[in-house]
C-alpha cells in the first residue's frame, strides 16, 4: 500500500477532528489505520456498525469510513442513525463492486462519497484527496453549529437588540462576513438599525482599531457631499483657505459607512465607483492620487431595482457595493422582539430621567403589540422615551404611550378581530375603515398606522363609499354582500384599533 502525505487541509484539521474506521475485515482496518496514522491523523477502529454508532455518539469524529456490509448495523443503517440522531460527521462508504448501486444510494441519503474495494494504490490516492475535503466540510459545519448554538436565545449583538429568528439570521451573516474585506450593502426601512449593523461589522472585523466614518448621503447637498467624500485642496473653490481631507482619507485603515447611498447624484456615483475600484481618491482641486485603505459599507431604504431602472443608481456601483447583502426586517415582522426592546428602552429612559417605573400595564401592552410601527425601532424608542417623561405613575399606561394623534376620543381603541373565513380583501377594507374612523378621517395618519400610502387609503375608502353609505361595496368577487359576511358583522361589533398590518388578525396576545 502507498503512503499518504497530509496536505494543508489535513495539517490544519487533524488536531481537531479524528477519523473512525468501521469494517469487519481486519486486513483493511489494519492497513488503513496505519496509512492514516502515518499521514498524521488520529484514528480509531471498530469492527461493526453498532460499535461505530456507540463511538460516534460518545466522541466527535470528523470522518467515518464505513463498510457498506458489516455485522449488526450495515453502512446504510449507520448513516440513517447518524442523521436521525443529528450526529455530526462526514461518512465515506467503503463498498465492493457488487454493491456500488447501494453506495450511490448512500450518497443520495447524505454520505460524503464512496470508495470501491479492493483498496489499491489508485483507490488510496483518491481517498487521500477525499479525506481532507471531508474534514474541511466537517469543520465548516461545526463552526456553523457552534455559531447557531451561540446565537440561540441571544438578545444582544453589539448594539443590536432582538432574539427573533430573523434577527438571529442577521447576526449570523454579520458574524460570517465581518472578518472579510467584502463590501456590504445593508437594506431595510428607515429606523430598522442599519447603522448599528454597520458598526457591528466594523467592531467584529480586523479593522476594529481603525476609524469608523459614517456619512449620510441624503442629508447633504451635492457639492457638500462631494467635498465630504473626497476633500479639497487650498484654493479649490471660493472660501477654501485650507486643505481638507475627505471621508475616504479620514477612514483609511478602517471603515466608511455610506448611509442612503442611492441618493447620490450620478456624477458623484461615478467618482465613488472609481475610488472603490482603485482605492485612490483625488481631492477637489488636487492633481495627485491619494492611496486609501478602506472597507466600504453602504445602506439604503430604496427599492434598488427600481432605482437602477429609473437611472437613479448605477448598476455597476450597485454590484460593487452589494458583494454581500444584509436585509434588516421591519419591526412589524419581528413582533416577538417588541417586548424585549420596549422593556430595555423603559429601563434606560427611567434611569436617565430618575423615575421609578416598573413596567407597562396590560392596556399599554395591547397597544404596543398591535400597533404597526411604521417608524420601526426608532419610533418605538421615541414612544417609550416620551411615555417615561409623561408618566406620573409607577407603570406606563395607554395614555402615556399612545401618541395623541392616534387616540380616538380619550379611550384606547379596542382590537379589531378578523374571523377565520374572511377574505384578505374584506379584512383590508375593515382595517382601513376602522382605522380611518379612529384617526378622525385623516388619510395620512391612517396610512401611517397601517403602513399604506395616503393614496392607497383614499382608494380603499372610495371603493367602500361607492359601494354604499354603510361603507360596504355592493358585492364582492363571489357576488356576496360584504355587509353580511362574518368579517362585516365582526367589524360592526368592533371598536377602532390601530392594526399591526393590513390583512392580518390584529388581536395579539401579550408575550410576557
Amino acid at each position: 500500500m502507498s503512503s499518504m502525505t497530509p496536505g494543508p487541509a489535513a495539517r490544519g484539521t487533524m488536531k481537531q477532528a479524528k477519523i473512525l474506521i468501521a469494517d469487519d475485515e481486519a486486513a483493511i482496518t489494519t492497513g488503513l489505520s496505519a496509512i492514516l496514522e502515518d499521514a498524521g491523523y488520529a484514528v480509531d477502529v471498530v469492527a461493526d456498525g453498532q460499535r461505530a454508532l456507540d463511538a460516534l455518539s460518545a466522541e466527535r469524529y470528523g470522518v467515518v469510513l464505513a463498510d457498506l456490509k458489516m455485522p449488526k448495523l450495515d453502512g446504510l443503517a449507520l448513516l440513517r442513525e447518524l442523521q436521525q440522531r443529528a450526529i455530526p460527521t462526514e461518512c465515506i462508504i467503503i463498498t465492493g463492486q457488487a454493491t456500488v448501486d447501494s453506495a450511490v444510494q448512500a450518497m443520495q441519503q447524505g454520505a460524503y462519497d464512496y470508495i470501491e474495494k479492493p483498496l489499491n494504490a489508485e483507490k488510496l490516492n483518491r481517498l487521500k484527496a477525499l479525506i481532507p475535503k471531508a474534514l474541511d466540510k466537517y469543520q465548516v459545519q461545526q463552526k456553523n453549529r457552534e455559531l447557531a448554538s451561540k446565537l440561540e436565545g441571544l438578545t444582544h449583538y453589539g448594539e443590536l437588540t432582538g432574539q427573533s429568528e430573523s434577527m438571529r439570521s442577521v447576526y449570523q451573516v454579520i458574524d460570517a462576513v465581518a472578518p472579510s474585506t467584502a463590501s456590504v450593502l445593508i437594506l431595510g426601512e428607515s429606523g430598522t438599525g442599519k447603522e448599528l449593523v454597520a458598526r457591528a461589522l466594523h467592531t467584529k472585523s480586523d479593522r476594529a482599531k481603525g476609524p469608523f466614518f459614517a456619512l449620510n448621503c441624503a442629508a447633504l447637498p451635492k457639492e457638500i457631499l462631494e467635498n465630504e467624500l473626497f476633500g479639497h485642496e487650498k484654493g479649490a473653490f471660493t472660501g477654501s483657505t485650507n486643505e481638507k481631507p475627505g471621508a475616504f482619507e479620514m477612514s483609511s485603515g478602517g471603515t466608511i459607512f455610506l448611509d442612503e447611498m442611492a441618493e447620490m447624484a450620478p456624477d458623484i456615483q461615478v467618482k465613488l465607483l472609481r475610488a472603490i475600484e482603485t482605492r485612490q481618491v483625488r481631492r477637489l482641486g488636487g492633481k495627485k492620487e491619494i492611496n486609501v485603505d478602506i472597507r466600504i459599507l453602504a445602506a439604503t431604504n430604496k427599492n434598488l431595482q427600481k432605482a437602477i431602472a429609473d437611472g437613479e443608481l448605477r448598476e455597476d456601483l450597485y454590484y460593487r457595493l452589494a458583494v454581500v447583502e444584509i436585509d434588516l426586517p421591519p419591526l412589524r415582522e419581528r413582533a416577538q422582539d417588541i417586548q424585549l426592546l420596549a422593556n430595555e428602552f423603559l429601563a434606560r429612559f427611567a434611569q436617565q430621567n430618575s423615575k421609578s417605573i416598573t413596567g407597562f400595564d396590560d392596556a399599554a401592552w395591547d397597544w404596543l403589540m398591535s400597533y404597526h410601527w411604521p417608524g420601526n425601532v426608532r419610533e418605538l424608542k421615541n414612544a417609550v422615551e416620551r411615555a417615561v417623561i409623561m408618566s406620573r405613575g409607577s407603570t406606563i399606561g395607554p395614555n402615556d404611550i399612545i401618541p395623541r394623534h392616534l387616540r380616538s376620543g380619550g379611550d384606547m381603541p379596542a382590537a379589531l378581530t378578523i374571523p377565520v373565513g374572511a377574505t384578505a380583501a374584506e379584512a383590508r377594507q375593515q382595517l382601513v375603515l376602522r382605522t380611518f374612523a379612529s384617526t378622525s378621517g385623516d388619510a395620512g395618519r391612517t396610512g401611517k398606522v397601517l403602513g399604506l400610502s395616503e393614496q392607497e387609503v383614499r382608494t380603499e375608502m372610495l371603493a367602500l363609499l361607492e359601494g354604499g353609505s354603510d361603507g360596504s361595496s355592493s358585492k364582492d368577487a363571489n357576488g356576496t354582500q360584504p355587509g353580511t359576511t362574518p368579517a362585516g358583522k365582526a367589524a360592526k361589533r368592533s371598536e377602532p384599533a390601530p392594526a399591526r398590518a393590513a390583512g392580518k388578525k390584529s388581536t395579539v396576545k401579550k408575550g410576557r
